[in-house]
């Protein structure tokens, strides 16, 4: 959710009932600090942060968090072991995002109160394990018994329910709100994503850091450098730095790195968080009730 979820999507889906995360790996730490404010500013509710592990000023990052007592932290791309302790001993909870069963169990370990499992359906940077969110979750279930959230490929109320069936006890949602009218993201993306088809979305970069991109001009260089055996410096520099700021967030559809999950396709809409808050509360508790009511229906008929 880098150059997405600002202190305004944040505040906007925990005013709704749901927990907003504020995403820091695209933010400086002052501007970071800022997000936090406004959003505290915005909602009476819980919101929480994201904070991907391999960021170069995570420690400043960790400061802002204690100084202004966010209250949940979901931490990602590395190791929960050195961070999970110092937010503990400041009364934060702290869940921890995973794409495989093994780096689940070493959460556990780690002390984390809960796991989210990320298949690699999902947007953005993701596993090497190219493992699916319906044979994760089951798998991730077995290894621990940590409060579990399933991620990527949600972005209906019937995803939400099938993964809750397969062991999760709640989502984390990105792409459906990244396209929603209080994410930060820039209108050219936007539509983009709004106008985007099954199958134009790929896992590309995997010697380097493995994310998900929609098909676009900068895509097609990384293809063809990926096809002729380019190496990983190589593939660096191609990749260079602000690309995803420069799609996402600058709206350039040609030369921006644009992240999204393959829920793409099922977007095709721009909406407020309060009515795509109620679109899935609605389609999943209608799942729920169809679901009970044909096995009901079932066991009567034996």
């Amino acid at each position: 959710m880098v150059w997405c979820s600002g202190w305004r999507l944040a505040s906007a889906v925990s005013n709704c009932g749901g927990l907003g995360l504020i995403g820091a790996g695209s933010m400086h730490p002052e501007t970071f600090e800022e997000h936090v404010r406004k959003a505290k500013l915005a909602t009476n509710q819980p919101i929480g942060v994201n904070i991907p592990l391999f960021y170069p000023q995570v420690d400043a990052l960790m400061d802002i968090i204690l100084r202004e007592n966010v209250g949940i932290v979901f931490t990602s791309a590395g190791s929960p072991k050195k961070y999970t302790s110092l937010l503990h001993d400041h009364g934060i909870i702290v869940a921890h995002v995973v794409s495989s069963a093994a780096f689940a169990a070493k959460s556990e370990t780690a002390g984390v109160d809960a796991i989210v499992a990320e298949g690699f359906e999902a947007g953005g940077h993701n596993g090497r394990e190219e493992t699916t969110t319906l044979t994760l979750i089951p798998r991730v279930r077995k290894e621990t018994s940590l409060p579990l959230m399933a991620a990527g490929g949600i972005a209906t109320g019937k995803a939400m329910l099938a993964t809750m069936i397969l062991g999760a006890d709640g989502v984390q949602i990105g792409s459906r709100f990244a396209v929603s009218q209080e994410s930060s993201a820039h209108e050219n993306f936007k539509n983009y994503v709004v106008n985007s088809g099954e199958g134009d979305t790929f896992l590309s970069l995997k010697d380097l850091t493995p994310v998900r991109l929609l098909r676009n001009k900068f895509f097609e260089l990384v293809r063809q450098a990926e096809s002729s055996g380019a190496s990983t410096e190589e593939l660096r520099q191609l990749l260079g730095k602000g690309r995803s700021k420069k799609g996402i967030f600058e709206g350039d559809l040609d030369e921006g790195e644009l992240e999204i999950g393959q829920v793409a396709s099922l977007i095709d809409q721009v909406l407020p968080v309060s009515e795509i808050m109620n679109n899935l509360l609605s389609e999943y508790r209608a799942a729920r009730t169809e679901l009970q009511n044909s096995l009901s229906y079932q066991f009567d008929t034996e």
